[in-house]
């Protein structure tokens, strides 16, 4: 079940946090109940909004509860992908509804929080961070998506500059590589066909509720009846190596990094939305029921911390396409020193 239900990787919250307590609650839910994906979200939303009145209640035992009610419905949040995946019961209007749901409870519980303190206390600073907690979640959710298309318009036209060298191999005019690399420019694709980096994807609308073709359909794509790489599968490998030799050259032991993470099931984007909505609406509040000075300095570090991750991940999709132009202009010699050996399939049995 563990292998149906968690996701390869995760943010540490999620792992540490909550998969241990959600996975327990998964396998009850799928064996004794019909509860479906869909009621779990609305749950979610319910216990969401129960944390929002506590909130706005504003003493430190409602401060305690609304952080305890948030942290469930968290859980609830993560349970409803967990089961979709489990009884493969997902779908396209789950995806909608969870990440709907999800924006509610987050504006109406920060309107809550600061609405609280500021209906106590008069001061303005708390309109000042409620806008600063609606800023940097939208931002978060505006932004992912948005940076996905780019590295699928990237690795689209990258497939396309490999096949246009590989057609005209006895030619030596590589005008139509450059013409193919020069249209990316004005792509707007709205597809998102899930090569964003690890670090700056985002479940968006609970994406991982619908099922997704399997991996056979996947490999259909990447090798031919022979067997041979194709060149979608040769432009994956250069997004994530060749495209990545700016940030590598940069930031030498970020791979060593992300893979001791990885290890432990844990996405290197270590301060993404999820840790800032537990920042805001659990920890902020476990904070200020001793200092509200304390909770307002935990969102904004909490802000500050997601934002920097953001810039982060901005510089290097940045620096990705940069190295995206000399590769298609050169493809013919990125091509000769592409090293493929860790792609290398084995053809099925027949």
């Amino acid at each position: 079940m563990r292998d149906q239900t968690y996701k390869p990787r995760d943010s540490w919250w999620t792992v540490w946090l909550v998969d241990p307590l959600a996975s327990r609650l998964v396998k009850a839910t799928a064996n004794r109940t019909n509860i479906t994906p869909n009621q779990l979200t609305v749950a979610a939303l319910i216990l969401g909004l129960l944390s929002a009145a506590c909130f706005f209640l504003a003493d430190w035992y409602w401060l305690l509860t609304g952080a305890l009610l948030f942290h469930l419905s968290f859980v609830l949040d993560c349970m409803d992908g967990k089961i979709a995946r489990l009884k493969g019961n997902g779908s396209v209007f789950g995806s909608w509804l969870d990440y709907v749901f999800d924006r509610i409870r987050v504006l109406l519980c920060g309107i809550a929080l600061m609405g609280g303190q500021f209906a106590i206390t008069g001061n303005p600073v708390f309109l000042w961070v409620l806008l600063a907690i609606v800023f940097t979640d939208m931002f978060r959710y505006l932004n992912s998506p948005q940076m996905a298309k780019v590295r699928s318009a990237m690795r689209r036209h990258i497939a396309q500059a490999i096949r246009e060298v590989e057609e005209h191999a006895g030619e030596q005019d590589s005008g139509r590589v450059r013409q193919a690399a020069g249209g990316f420019a004005g792509t707007d694709d709205n597809v998102n066909d899930g090569m964003g980096d690890e670090e700056s994807s985002v479940s968006i609308g609970g994406a991982e509720r619908v099922q997704a073709p399997t991996s056979a359909s996947d490999d259909d794509d990447e090798t031919d009846e022979e067997g041979v790489i194709t060149p979608n599968r040769k432009a994956k490998h250069l997004q994530s190596t060749a495209l990545q030799k700016g940030f590598d050259k940069r930031f030498p032991w970020y791979r060593r990094v992300r893979d001791m993470l990885w290890a432990n099931r844990i996405r290197p984007h270590l301060f993404s939305g999820i840790e800032f909505q537990m920042g805001v609406f659990i920890v902020a509040p476990l904070v200020g029921m001793f200092s509200v000075t304390g909770m307002v300095a935990t969102i904004i570090g909490s802000a500050v911390f997601m934002l920097t991750f953001e810039l982060l991940i901005i510089y290097k999709l940045w620096l990705s396409t940069r190295e995206f132009v000399r590769v298609t202009q050169n493809m013919n010699e990125t091509l000769e020193t592409l090293d493929l050996s860790g792609l290398a399939r084995h053809r099925p049995a027949a």
